[in-house]
This record gives structure tokens, C-alpha cells and sequence, in this order.
């Protein structure tokens, strides 16, 4: 079901710079264009079902192909790796290492064609001063590493010894975590009543927002742009951090 790779583009041209961004918006192609990149990498595809209609709209909710008309006439190649990317060895270090969990190597869900791959990392979190560390501690950690606060289901003071991460929407990934003994389930986002009654069977859930979860993962595809010859001076990366935002004050 899954759309990866080449989905807008003239495969022979040579690419003169790469914009590198999580989603391929109609504001990015432009972005992209504006800065002199031919190409923009996203994690996510600029589409799933093929578009059935083509116009210069500013988004796809007002033409579903607006950001294939977007690429053609700004003439940037549109290229997304999107669970090869969510599944990938470099991929499954990022939330691990940002939260200062100990990735086990293992998957909740893993790949039966690779054991470097998979989705789900379970991780062993660490114990704060010798005392195992607790739910609320673990999403404060959350909350000053990507500074937005997350959705947390859970007691608070629950101790927290072994978690899984997993970046975008959970899906099935809660139940895996459960059954591989997670106490904690780190991921972008999921639906409420799957983070209800899992947290009601003993797993804790940190939703971090998908955006949030995912935005890290730009840096590992510049990284791969970087192994596949393409120089550092010629990428650039698309910042798409503040698409929404939460009222700090509310006066009534």
C-alpha cells in the first residue's frame, strides 16, 4: 500500500541541490524551489491513493493533486522513503537516543527478512539515583527534549523499567509492546481507544505528537543523501516544526 521513491521526476536530470523535509507540502515545493533545489526527500509521500485531479491549489485537501502540479511547474523531483525509513537500523536509534533509552537491538514488531530491522525499539530506561524511574519523570524528559508537551495515559508515579518507542501512529505496535512486557510505550500518536484500554491493562502511553516524533528522522535521510554523494553544501533542510501550536493562556 505503501508509495517509496521517485514519485515526481525526470529520473536522467542531475540534481543541483536536495531539500529535505518530513512531508512534501505545496509550501515546501515551493520552499524548495525558492532556495534552487531540484529535488525535496520526505519521509512521508506527497500521496497514498493516486490523485484523480491536477491544480494550483495551496494544499491537497483543496486538490488532491496539488503538490504534483506544485512539483511539475516549480520542476522539483519529489522522492519520499517512508517505511523503509520507519523500519530502518538508523531509524530505530532516534527516539532511543534522543530520550537517553538503551535500545535492546530488539523490535516489538520485528522484520522476519532482517534482525537489524523492524518497528517498535523495545529500550531499557534507565534508573534515576538507583530508584527505578517513573512515568511522569520519563515525560518530563519528553517534554524538555522536543519542547512540546506530550499526552501522557498512565499513573504518574509508575515505575517505568522497560519501554518501547515508536515514531508516527502506533497502530497495532501498543499491543505488541504490552505482550513483550513494555511498561511504556513512547510513539507520534494514537487513537483513544486503543491508549485507553491499553493503558487500563498496564501500559502507560507518551504520545508525542506524530509530527514531533517523526521530525528528528529528516537529519537521518541528510544523512543517507550524504552516503548516496550527495556534498553537505547541497542539502538543505526544510524546517516544518511550528504547523501548529498550543495556547499557552486562554482568557474567557
Amino acid at each position: 500500500w505503501d508509495r517509496m521513491g521517485l514519485l515526481v521526476g525526470e529520473r536522467s536530470l542531475p540534481v543541483t541541490k536536495v531539500a529535505v523535509a518530513l512531508d512534501a507540502t505545496v509550501e515546501a515545493i515551493a520552499e524548495a524551489h525558492a532556495i534552487g533545489a531540484n529535488l525535496l526527500v520526505t519521509h512521508h509521500p506527497a500521496y497514498l491513493d493516486a490523485p484523480g485531479t491536477f491544480a494550483p491549489e495551496a494544499s491537497a485537501a483543496a486538490s488532491p493533486g496539488a503538490e504534483v502540479w506544485a512539483a511539475i511547474r516549480h520542476q522539483v523531483a519529489l522522492m519520499d522513503f517512508h517505511t523503509a525509513l520507519d523500519v530502518s537500523p538508523r531509524a530505530a536509534r532516534v527516539l532511543p537516543g534522543m530520550l537517553g533509552l538503551k535500545f535492546t537491538g530488539k523490535f516489538a514488531e520485528p522484520l522476519a527478512t532482517s534482525r537489524r530491522k523492524g518497528y517498535g525499539q523495545l529500550c531499557e530506561v534507565p534508573a534515576n539515583d538507583e530508584a527505578p524511574e517513573t512515568l511522569s519523570r520519563l515525560a518530563a524528559r519528553a517534554t524538555a527534549v522536543f519542547g512540546r508537551a506530550p499526552r501522557v495515559w498512565g499513573d504518574p508515579e509508575a515505575p517505568v523499567r522497560r519501554a518501547v518507542t515508536c515514531t508516527g501512529s502506533a497502530g497495532d505496535t501498543g499491543k505488541a509492546a504490552l505482550a513483550a512486557g513494555a511498561d511504556v510505550i513512547i510513539c507520534g500518536e494514537m487513537k483513544y481507544h486503543s491508549a485507553l484500554e491499553l493503558s487500563q491493562a498496564g501500559l502507560a502511553v507518551i504520545e508525542l505528537g506524530h509530527d514531533v516524533s517523526e521530525l528528528p528522522l529528516a537529519a537521518v535521510l541528510a544523512e543517507a543523501l550524504m552516503g548516496a554523494g550527495v556534498p553537505d553544501e547541497r542539502i538543505v533542510m526544510i524546517d516544518q516544526s511550528e504547523n501548529w501550536w498550543y495556547p499557552e493562556a486562554v482568557r474567557v
